[in-house]
């Protein structure tokens, strides 16, 4: 639920701005003056401020720029008499949102906080967008009508309903994140945002700032508050992805989050509130972490109320030429095509291949033919190049002779499973995967586009 804070010395104004927060089901803290509203600011995040312009003490044109210090998007709305406008135009131009004269009509007051909401939310909005725009989703609807996908599907909404957490597991490139963002859609959370953090692709020394959050001079290169992931999504759903490879110390930090819905922001001892599903996931198996002592017993049970199991592609066949048509028609329509349709055979391929990297190797690859395809139909000759030997025998690389020892195609053909294999240990951070390869960034990518990767 959205929380304002109301700052006003008569407490009679205090509560007509409850009561008209409440009408818009709207939480809300009183403060009597600066003072402590920055003190309840101190220790919860809020998504609006009322102000009155006087204050006994420090005013709001002194309450604005401290207010702005702790969170540089919270809109403000300043309430002001009549002989007061010139001032609270200073205050707007201190950064307050907007300003109201007293006496005010309850109808305006409503409209100007409906405004000043739905510019809050494009701004968290947008900022997770900024966050995660190098980590656009692999596919925007789950495809798949197999026995396994079905089950996948009955208990995606059996818990997205609830405020349950949920562990998704699978091998990586199965579509761990595409069910976590389902399960938010079909929830009761679906305004408000999803946070997406892979907890492989941060530095163990950052990661904790950016679940938390840091004050400024908290650290070196600490220039400024900042809000870390669990602030942002609010209200709304965090995934964890790849929670296995957590850091030990922090899970009992996040253990606390999840048991008493507080987090600390490092440099900071004031707890702040905070009301967020958490979603993770994993392609290790926790399990034997658990025995290792790499992972917190208690941890995985607070994240483990429910269970979704990813199945790999090879153990659901029937799927792959719906993903491979989708992905097909998709990028086909990205790349103004025509039209593109596998033929049988091409379809007969791609069913027998074992997909070692999931449906992210299968998209990479439709993407592929998309670009070279020539006419309407992609047919087996599109794959024959990129696609290794298969367990079954029915992808076969380049025609050689059975008894041929050339040395370099087989080589090439061990380089390209190594990197798909660091691709998807770094989740496709290809810098990540890099240095997992001991090589430079430029000479993944060289390798990456003659492999058609």
């Amino acid at each position: 639920m959205r929380r304002a804070l109301v700052v006003d010395d008569e407490r009679k104004m205090r509560r007509i701005l409850q009561i008209v927060l409440e009408g818009l089901d709207i939480e809300s803290v009183a403060a009597a003056s600066a003072e402590e509203a920055l003190d309840a600011f101190g220790k919860q995040p809020f998504d609006l401020v009322l102000t009155d312009l006087k204050l006994p003490g420090m005013d709001a044109l002194g309450l604005l720029p401290k207010l702005r210090e702790l969170d540089a998007d919270v809109p403000i709305i300043v309430l002001t008499a009549y002989g007061t406008v010139q001032t609270a135009v200073d205050a707007m131009k201190l950064g307050a949102f907007d300003f109201i004269l007293k006496p005010f009509a309850v109808e305006n007051l409503e409209l100007l906080i409906r405004r000043a909401l739905d510019l809050r939310r494009v701004h968290t909005e947008n900022l997770v967008l900024r966050e995660q725009a190098a980590q656009v989703p692999a596919f925007e609807n789950l495809v798949g009508s197999s026995t396994a996908m079905r089950e996948v599907y009955a208990t995606i909404r059996q818990v997205a309903p609830t405020r349950s957490s949920v562990l998704i597991t699978g091998e990586t490139g199965t579509g761990k994140e595409l069910v976590a963002r389902a399960i938010h859609k079909l929830s009761p959370r679906a305004d408000h945002v999803f946070v997406a953090l892979n907890c492989a692709a941060i530095p163990a020394d950052l990661l904790e700032s950016e679940l938390f959050g840091h004050t400024r001079g908290a650290f070196t290169g600490a220039q400024a508050d900042r809000l870390g992931k669990f602030a942002l999504a609010n209200g709304g759903t965090l995934f964890l992805d790849e929670i296995g490879d957590l850091a030990y110390p922090l899970q009992a930090k996040l253990l606390r989050v999840l048991q008493e819905g507080v987090v600390e922001r490092i440099g900071s001892n004031k707890p702040m509130s905070v009301d967020v599903r958490v979603l993770s996931s994993t392609n290790c198996d926790l399990g034997t972490a658990m025995r290792e002592g790499r992972f917190r017993e208690d941890l995985y049970y607070r994240l483990n109320v429910f269970h979704i199991h990813l199945p790999p592609l090879r153990e659901r066949r029937e799927d792959v030429v719906d993903l491979a048509r989708f992905f097909l028609d998709r990028f086909a329509r990205e790349l103004g095509k025509g039209p593109l349709e596998l033929t049988e055979d091409a379809c007969r391929v791609l069913a027998a291949y074992d997909w070692p990297g999931n449906v992210r190797e299968l998209q990479n690859l439709m993407e592929r033919a998309a670009v070279l395809a020539k006419g309407g139909q992609v047919g087996r000759e599109a794959f024959a190049l990129a696609l290794p030997s298969s367990t079954s025998g029915v992808v076969q690389a380049p025609p050689v002779q059975s008894d041929s020892f050339a040395l370099e195609p087989a080589v090439e053909d061990v380089e390209r499973k190594t990197i798909l294999r660091a691709l998807g240990a770094a989740s496709d951070n290809k810098a990540q995967a890099a240095r997992l390869l001991g090589v430079s960034e430029r000479t993944l990518w060289y390798k990456l586009k003659r492999y058609g990767l």
